[in-house]
């Protein structure tokens, strides 16, 4: 009887050791396969295909390491994609970066030191591309050429409204 109580204790023991990693690697995956999110391109020459392989035609090349692009789809390693100007396509996951930017949009924006908008620090045209640092409520912390400053969201393609980071 004794040992039959410890036996059904271990199982019992296995089992939640067993449903509790289970769930922590759910959630780490899931967590990573937010849908959709943003990333940026680790190349100044990354194909776009058709699908999700080498087997489909390229149908755009792109030219501009650390381009934002949003993440709409996974398959396997492949990532559909989509541009700020539209253009939808797969890479692959290796041609990705976590390390996020943004392009300026609109018309020529002004970069401040502080959030609060009371010292200007630099003026960007639409277009420019910066590294994007942090996000929080309606600002957005930006580093363009060397020069750090916080731009209004609004004024950026690269981000989601109710996103914030560090």
């Amino acid at each position: 009887m004794h040992s039959n109580l410890s036996l059904r204790r271990i199982a019992t023991l296995v089992t939640l050791a067993t449903l509790l990693l289970v769930g922590w690697t759910t959630t780490k995956a899931s967590a990573e396969g937010k849908l959709p999110r943003f990333a940026s391109l680790r190349s100044d020459k990354v194909n776009l295909r058709a699908g999700p392989g080498v087997r489909y035609p390229i149908s755009w090349i792109f030219v501009r390491q650390s381009l934002p692009v949003e993440i709409l789809a996974e398959f396997e390693l492949w990532r559909k994609v989509r541009s700020q100007s539209g253009t939808e396509g797969w890479v692959h996951k290796s041609l990705l970066s976590g390390r996020r930017s943004a392009i300026v949009t609109g018309k020529v924006r002004t970069l401040y030191r502080r959030v609060e908008g009371d010292v200007p620090v630099l003026r960007a045209e639409p277009g420019v591309q910066g590294r994007l640092m942090a996000c929080k409520g309606n600002w957005c912390k930006m580093k363009i050429g060397g020069t750090t400053g916080w731009l209004k969201r609004q004024h950026v393609w690269g981000t989601y409204r109710s996103e914030n980071f560090d």
